[in-house]
């Protein structure tokens, strides 16, 4: 496993984490989750990620067990939540310092540790000053319940923002994103958010380096029954990713598995690996439904020397969407 600064912070996060989403506490058993942190860990990832959404809460408290069943030395992970949609009632859902606190205690008691090492504003709230977000996180901070803040899918404006308040105000500012990116999107982590980390160092979280499965070749020819693409609950997902929206994509989705058979890797290894290549990634959270598959996706660290200019051209010959 290798192991990157998250930005221009001194914490280490391995280049491949673990996360949660759609998986635990909803798609797979409790069994099936331990297993899987377990290999994880075992193969050398630190960094577990969540959110106070993911199952409605179930998916910390499954993690939580897990943590406390492992018994690993605190120092040995580094574990985040996320704040944004708690419940349907007005103070809670958003941004407000109400909502950001009262999100962390109920996150810490759920995951059952004593401080979040990464806490994440998951979406803007246009509904909160960022001022008073950057503040109440500040405070957690200062409180020693939280470790690190950062934010998810927010614009390259609302995190120069951010930025400013916390210079003008002698506040932390956030430390890490946590957007998309993958082989088929790129403009805003490649494009957008260029002038932050040249600025700022900003840290990176990817989510779905797999584009939610698809560039790990599993829809190339059909859609199998056991994806999470099947739930009745993720019909936006779908639709997103394999839907009527999609265009091309299951196209080059195939060109990138002919790609990597001659390279005799998986498709997903190879895609997993094209994340890593960009020095401004920190990590790239891995999801799985089965330890199998979990498994198969580790193996992406050794894929990465194989990943030369060469074959780097050929993968952006068949995706032809590289920002400029």
């Amino acid at each position: 496993m290798e192991y990157r600064r998250l930005g221009r912070s001194g914490l280490q996060v391995s280049a491949l984490s673990f996360g949660s989403w759609v998986t635990f506490g909803a798609q797979i058993g409790d069994d099936v989750a331990e297993s899987c942190m377990k290999l994880a860990y075992d193969s050398g990832v630190n960094f577990f990620d969540n959110a106070e959404v993911y199952a409605a809460g179930k998916s910390e408290l499954v993690m939580g067990r897990i943590l406390q069943k492992m018994q690993w030395e605190r120092s040995s992970y580094v574990v985040s939540s996320k704040v944004f949609w708690g419940g349907k009632l007005p103070n809670q859902i958003g941004l407000s310092r109400k909502h950001v606190v009262e999100a962390c205690h109920a996150a810490l008691k759920r995951l059952q540790v004593d401080y979040l090492d990464l806490y994440f504003c998951h979406r803007p709230d246009p509904n909160t000053p960022i001022a008073e977000t950057v503040r109440a996180m500040h405070d957690l901070i200062t409180q020693g319940k939280v470790l690190y803040w950062g934010t998810s899918e927010w614009s390259a404006a609302q995190l120069m923002e951010a930025f400013d308040v916390a210079r003008t105000q002698n506040l932390i500012a956030p430390t890490m994103e946590q957007p998309q990116y993958n082989l088929l999107w790129r403009e805003r982590f490649e494009k957008e958010y260029a002038p932050v980390f040249a600025q700022h160092g900003l840290g990176s979280t990817i989510w779905s380096p797999l584009a939610s499965g698809l560039l790990s070749g599993k829809y190339n020819d059909a859609l199998p029954n056991d994806t999470r693409l099947q739930r009745h609950d993720l019909g936006w997902l779908k639709e997103k990713t394999i839907g009527s929206e999609a265009g091309d994509k299951i196209e080059k989705s195939r060109k990138l598995s002919a790609l990597a058979a001659e390279l005799g890797v998986s498709q997903a290894c190879m895609c997993i690996a094209w994340c890593l290549k960009n020095p401004n990634v920190s990590t790239a959270i891995l999801g799985a439904s089965k330890l199998s598959q979990l498994e198969e996706n580790l193996k992406a660290m050794d894929v990465l020397l194989l990943l030369t200019d060469e074959v780097m051209e050929r993968m952006e010959g068949i995706v032809q969407n590289k920002p400029v």
